[in-house]
């Protein structure tokens, strides 16, 4: 393997639980909502499936479904599909719909995998370049920054960037020629099998990982280190 493909969320960061998230965007809006209430609250935008990076809805809304399929094609499509998906849970204050979507896009929202760090310190040393690549309408360059991990990657390819998504191979091409390297050195590293899995049509060599909470997952990266040779 001469490079290493990596998705965003579930992979490299974990985004925080649904009432961490809430929560916090609650605080910063002066609002107290009592224990219970909150997590009611957070459990019910969970199965709207409101949380970016979080867990699929368990029902997308009939006026949403085109939205929801083609979301990380673009920033606006991305929003508009969460915060639809939002609003379908009554909140204290409408604005507050936005305000959640703000607080995922912040760093603060997101975990970096606690072997992250050395994995991709690990391909440095050894020479091979890193790309990340992921299906998202956000710029997760700030996260990667804040978190001191973004002199570690050398290309960053989005898919609302390119208008295409996973398992497109084309956006899996376009990371290969970003890195410089022929899909079948490149090795791509994910936990979705249907996106990810769609670099496999370029020849490129998959590998999954567990989308588990950062703390269940202290060292699910390193056999990266031993794939690569």
């Amino acid at each position: 393997m001469t490079a290493v493909m990596f998705d965003f969320s579930g992979t490299l960061f974990r985004i925080e639980s649904a009432e961490s998230w809430l929560g916090s965007v609650l605080a910063d809006a002066g609002i107290t909502v009592a224990g219970r209430e909150l997590a009611d609250t957070a459990r019910a935008l969970e199965a709207a499936g409101a949380l970016p990076g979080g867990a699929p809805p368990l029902r997308v809304p009939e006026g949403l479904a085109e939205l929801w399929e083609t979301r990380d094609e673009s920033a606006e499509r991305h929003r508009a599909a969460y915060t639809g998906l939002s609003r379908q849970v009554a909140l204290p204050d409408p604005g507050l719909h936005d305000a959640l979507y703000e607080r995922h896009r912040t760093p603060a929202a997101w975990t970096a995998y606690p072997d992250a760090a050395e994995v991709l310190g690990g391909l440095r040393e050894r020479g091979i370049k890193v790309a990340v690549v992921s299906n998202i309408g956000w710029d997760l360059r700030p996260v990667f920054r804040a978190h001191g991990l973004d002199a570690l990657v050398d290309a960053y390819v989005l898919s609302y960037e390119h208008g295409i998504r996973k398992p497109d191979p084309r956006l899996f091409r376009t990371a290969c020629e970003a890195l410089g390297a022929e899909p079948r050195q490149v090795l791509m590293v994910g936990d979705d099998r249907g996106a990810d899995g769609g670099a496999a049509a370029l020849g490129c060599p998959v590998h999954f990982v567990d989308p588990l909470p950062a703390e269940r997952r202290p060292d699910g990266l390193r056999p990266v280190l031993e794939l690569v040779g």
